[in-house]
């Protein structure tokens, strides 16, 4: 679970933790488990395939399958929900891409990590990636079989600081080992670092030395987001920049003939209740960047995976309705994470930006050496940075509890109502994106 997909703040596992604390253990544990069952369902496939996709990528956190606390021993129902969901899929036709989007001690220092930190410890520590090789062992013992299981993202968007990318190189080598003595049948993804877009020191024998692998990017657009430095018109400027980016994310492949595949993508979307009149004009803007993206992508024959499916209104191919349960009662503290920019991804800070400037101007003032100020990942200015450490971290953390406390007192109906807002039923679907998916999707089966 992501923050700005299902609407709490901060990490998942501080919301299970603060939900824990105000339910008990068993109440919490119920309403996970339901929303889980509802977020992904037998009518959520079938809209899918009617769309004309083949295959959907599944986003997996590794605390599913061990304990921090007892490490590589699996749980009990390690694999309850992503049986439920692959077979789903299988029974209406879909392939299932299966992605570690959490690593222990955190991949990367994104709030998708699910580390709470800024500080990437999953390459700093052994322990981590033993539990992670074993965990990959265990997804490989128990899909070895599974015909519509299309293969295995062995890590979402690493960001390994080492110069040469040497841990990433040498975990993706014991993984590779790992899986392949288990399962030679399935296709691994692996993806580039600092966040899938650098497979600049990636080794040069890589097509002999890991079989049977594709090379994951992540393409967004800068101009799908609301940091965008322009309005997006499609110009032909505006359409080589896209492209540019593109071939430079995917130059290292082609250099050396091996299979790419665009893990994640797409723009996201205004919202009436934030952007008021400017929605309708903004989403129009945002679809013209989607077609623009497929356009490349259709020309290349490059297969992909859009991000994502479901959502609570930012970028889902559907979204849970604002008349649901969930969403009446979190009202009135989405909109004030909101405008507090809280959530990193797609932020729009215009509302506290001249709260947050003052310890921008502190820290560029007081390095002396600019070349300095470049940190890695660096991807992460130093506004971002201070928006990271600032605002995702240190604010959401005094709004996790809150978020918890909303479900004070309540019983297992109630949690299934406000879990069930997250069916496919009390859903709308985002017409625009999904005439768009429906018609690229079926120029490919010409």
């Amino acid at each position: 679970m992501e923050n700005f997909i299902s609407g709490y703040p901060g990490c998942e596992f501080q919301i299970r933790e603060a939900l824990a604390e105000v339910l008990g253990e068993q109440k919490a544990e119920f309403f996970f488990d339901r929303f889980l069952e509802h977020f992904f369902a037998e009518p959520d496939a079938l809209f899918f395939k009617s769309l004309g996709l083949n295959c959907i990528r599944i986003a997996v956190n590794y605390r599913h399958f061990q304990d921090d606390m007892n490490p590589r021993v699996l749980r009990k129902e390690a694999f309850k929900h992503l049986d439920r969901a692959i077979n789903i899929c299988a029974k209406v036709g879909i392939y299932t891409v299966i992605d570690m989007h959490t690593a222990p001690g955190g991949q990367s220092g994104g709030w998708h990590a699910d580390a709470g930190s800024h500080i990437a410890a999953f390459w700093q520590h052994r322990h981590f990636q033993d539990s992670l090789v074993w965990i990959w062992e265990q997804i490989a013992t128990h899909y070895r079989e599974h015909e519509w299981v299309a293969g295995y993202n062995v890590l979402n968007e690493p960001a390994d600081p080492h110069p040469q990318h040497a841990r990433l190189i040498a975990f993706y080598d014991r993984a590779y080992t790992a899986i392949r003595a288990i399962d030679t049948r399935h296709a691994l993804f692996l993806d580039g670092n600092t966040f899938a877009v650098d497979f600049s020191k990636f080794p040069e024998d890589a097509g002999v030395r890991w079989a049977n692998t594709a090379y994951a990017i992540h393409d967004y657009a800068i101009y799908g987001f609301p940091n965008s430095p322009e309005p997006y018109a499609g110009t032909e400027e505006q359409k080589t920049l896209l492209r540019n980016t593109y071939k430079r994310k995917r130059s290292w492949m082609d250099q050396k003939g091996l299979c790419v595949w665009n893990g994640e993508w797409g723009p996201v979307y205004a919202r009436t209740e934030y952007d008021g009149d400017q929605t309708e004009s903004i989403n129009e803007r945002r679809y013209m960047v989607l077609k623009d993206q497929l356009d490349i992508y259709t020309k290349d024959r490059l297969s992909w995976s859009i991000w994502l499916y479901k959502d609570i209104g930012f970028q889902g191919m559907v979204y849970v309705s604002r008349e649901t349960p969930y969403m009446e009662l979190f009202k009135n503290f989405l909109e004030r994470k909101h405008n507090l920019a809280v959530d990193a991804w797609g932020k729009d800070d215009k509302y506290v930006k001249s709260i947050y400037q003052p310890i921008v101007d502190l820290v560029k003032s007081s390095v002396s050496d600019e070349s300095k100020l470049k940190l890695y990942p660096p991807l992460w200015s130093v506004e971002e940075r201070v928006t990271r450490l600032s605002r995702t971290m240190l604010m959401a953390e005094f709004l996790v509890n809150e978020w918890a406390e909303y479900f004070r007192g309540m019983d297992e109906a109630q949690l299934e109502e406000l879990a069930k807002s997250f069916s496919f039923e009390q859903c709308l679907k985002r017409d625009g994106l999904n005439k768009v998916l429906r018609e690229y999707a079926h120029s490919w089966q010409k």
